[in-house]
């Protein structure tokens, strides 16, 4: 349901928030298949990376393909007139790119995750957003808003004639704009509550209460905050150091600040991931010594009724 250029990175930014938010249950389900055959350890059977190839291809590209033909000029961010000007390999890659995105997303959070990397799985999020907004904000020749404020291709044409207030009532008064409301409330609000729910069953898991600090309506404000605030903040600047400096300028200083605030590590961003309560340890972490050279390994399962339960079994081989 967002314009092709745009599109890709928001797949790829879904999947990886996917399986961040789904980073307890993604390393549970490795300790339960953990020495299992390769049929139980298939990607095709974990019901997370599942969900998300359906919720690309049931959600994002029927919808998306749906703004496509209503409103090509939009669609392709006025790169086409009219439907004579959509290439079909338009409609290919938007509809093969869109799923096989948010599976490459999912795949390379949950490998950071399990490795314990959880912070850098968080970045891939973080990372695929900033492009999405960075896309509908400045775009590749600094008209990226002008290009999605304009349902159609005389308006975008005519940008520079009226003032943007107008423009964004045109906009809001456009077909386009009610179809994005109509599927917004679809598939944004199903990425939510998947996201959301995903995190509360995470923290009902054992273990989670010493790694959330603070309460669960706060943690959500602040995953929300961090995975979709900090990355339109950030395509903001962007876009304005670009615009005050030029790109040569721009975007390696824009660059730097980023890496100040995201990768030091007395960084404001990664004390407040710490708060949140999302897996930071490798999936291996329920493996400790105790003082007699034991080897425990605490492993989680469900029973029938859905309890979650905790058992722990000694192994006199470590």
């Amino acid at each position: 349901m967002i314009q092709i250029q745009a599109a890709l990175f928001w797949a790829y930014a879904i999947g990886a928030t996917f399986a961040l938010s789904a980073g307890r249950q993604l390393q549970v389900w490795e300790r339960i298949n953990a020495g299992e055959g390769p049929r139980t350890r298939s990607r095709a059977a974990n019901p997370y990376l599942a969900l998300t190839a359906l919720f690309a291809a049931v959600l994002m590209v029927p919808t998306g393909l749906f703004l496509l033909w209503q409103n090509p000029a939009w669609a392709t961010m006025h790169v086409a007139d009219g439907h004579e000007g959509v290439w079909a390999g338009f409609v290919l890659f938007y509809a093969g790119g869109i799923p096989v995105a948010a599976i490459l997303g999912f795949l390379v959070a949950q490998g950071l995750v399990l490795v314990g990397a959880g912070y850098w799985a968080y970045l891939q999020c973080v990372g695929g957003y900033f492009l999405l907004f960075g896309t509908l904000i400045h775009g590749w020749d600094g008209r990226g808003y002008e290009r999605f404020l304009s349902p159609g291709a005389r308006d975008f044409a005519h940008w520079r004639r009226d003032s943007v207030v107008n423009h964004v009532l045109d906009f809001c008064t456009s077909g386009t704009f009610l179809a994005l409301l109509v599927f917004g409330a679809a598939v944004i609000g199903t990425m939510l509550l998947t996201e959301i729910g995903w995190l509360m069953e995470g923290w009902s898991l054992p273990g989670a209460d010493e790694d959330r600090k603070v309460h669960r309506l706060l943690a959500i404000a602040i995953a929300a905050a961090g995975v979709y605030g900090l990355p339109f903040v950030g395509a903001l600047a962007a876009s304005g150091l670009v615009r005050l400096l030029g790109g040569w300028i721009g975007l390696p200083l824009f660059a730097v600040l980023a890496g100040l605030t995201l990768l030091s590590r007395r960084s404001p961003v990664r004390w407040l991931y710490g708060l949140v309560g999302v897996p930071d340890r490798h999936w291996r972490a329920g493996l400790d010594q105790d003082g007699d050279g034991y080897a425990y390994e605490t492993e989680v399962t469900a029973d029938v009724t859905g309890e979650v339960t905790e058992d722990v079994t000694a192994d006199r081989s470590a």
